[in-house]
């Protein structure tokens, strides 16, 4: 494991001196833990353009961090920020790459302060790029949260009935899914039902289910710091006509999104791919959302798929493809999966396209229970 974050480091440290800076202050959560491997809440690390980093955390973690971290230099301090801010200046740093996505205002100023201060430049979403291509081990780490994921939701399916209510089934499926190994849930599972199916992010209430009810659910398990993210929606009883009709174009459109993300792939053309089809059976003013998103150590990160969104896909980036028909005080359908982008197939010419790696398996068929 150290040799997999000490490579991530130096890969960061390349873009780093591309920058112009003399070392970065990475202070984002997540881009600690992709280049160090600590969890912490508290932690920052001092990266300079060449030469070994500085991890820092408050005593809480130091333990941890020494342990998880033994190839990198572990200052233990309680205001972490100041501390390596400090240490850049004594160190000779004239030019601190910060991230400017992450830090706050009221921070930026605490640090332009400090006496001695380095010269602070934003960095961009440096450490988020690199996290984008994933490597197998963080493939698998997906993968079986994605699997977890999957088997709670077959052990709670068939608790959708008259009379349970979102909230009920929204706690089954949490439990079910730290019962099945899960860390967390990867974010607060939606369930909307009838009417509230209208709402994407719909906040699991007191409604109870009702025979007739399109019930759509959102959820994720995360496993070893890795976010599934899968929709699926269900008819409580056999569905009616329009109830069928948006199902089945919001899986054709899906399918196609799905076809669409291949190496190389522009992300405006992936969306489209899915929101004309949506948009050519007149429900365009009912799809308002992107179309997808990457996952790995947050839940939404980059590469973000919606109209306006640019750049291209790469292989082994995973990504979901969730597009929806949401009908104003009626109710709607999303269906999402986690999927890895995948370069080639076995047995084809190298670089030759594949289809996509499909991390979530529960059926798309319209369940009717």
């Amino acid at each position: 494991m150290a040799e997999m974050h000490a490579d991530r480091r130096a890969r960061a440290q390349q873009k780093i001196a591309e920058s112009g800076a003399d070392a970065a202050l990475i202070t984002a959560p997540a881009n600690v833990r992709y280049l160090s491997g600590l969890v912490s809440s508290n932690a920052a690390m001092l990266l300079p353009a060449d030469g070994g980093g500085v991890l820092a955390t408050d005593s809480r973690y130091a333990e941890a961090a020494e342990r998880d971290c033994p190839d990198i230099e572990i200052a233990a301090e309680r205001d972490i920020e100041a501390a390596l801010a400090q240490l850049a200046a004594a160190r000779g740093v004239q030019t601190l790459a910060f991230e400017a996505q992450e830090m706050t205002v009221e921070r930026h100023a605490a640090l332009a302060a400090l006496a001695g201060a380095p010269k602070l430049i934003s960095l961009g979403h440096v450490v988020e790029s690199l996290r984008m291509v994933k490597d197998e081990a963080e493939i698998a780490l997906l993968a079986r949260a994605c699997a977890i994921t999957a088997e709670a939701f077959a052990e709670i399916v068939g608790e959708i009935v008259p009379g349970r209510t979102e909230r009920d089934l929204a706690v089954l499926l949490e439990r079910a899914m730290i019962d099945l190994g899960a860390e967390a849930p990867a974010f607060a599972t939606i369930v909307a039902s009838g009417p509230n199916g209208a709402i994407p992010h719909h906040s699991p209430g007191r409604r109870a289910f009702e025979a007739g009810d399109l019930v759509t659910v959102d959820c994720g398990a995360r496993y070893g710091g890795y976010h599934a993210d899968m929709t699926r929606t269900v008819a409580l009883g056999p569905p009616a006509a329009w109830q069928r009709e948006i199902y089945e174009l919001v899986a054709a459109a899906q399918l196609a999104g799905i076809a669409a993300a291949t190496p190389g792939a522009d992300i405006g053309d992936v969306d489209a791919a899915a929101r004309d089809m949506i948009s050519a059976a007149g429900h365009g003013d009912h799809f308002g959302h992107g179309l997808g998103h990457g996952v790995g150590l947050e839940v939404h990160e980059a590469p973000l798929m919606g109209r306006g969104r640019t750049g291209r896909l790469m292989d082994r980036v995973p990504v979901t493809i969730e597009p929806g028909v949401y009908l104003p005080g009626t109710g709607g359908v999303r269906i999402e999966d986690t999927l890895v982008v995948r370069a080639g197939v076995s047995g084809a010419d190298p670089g030759q396209a594949g289809p996509a790696e499909i991390l979530t398996t529960t059926t798309k068929e319209l369940l009717v229970l």
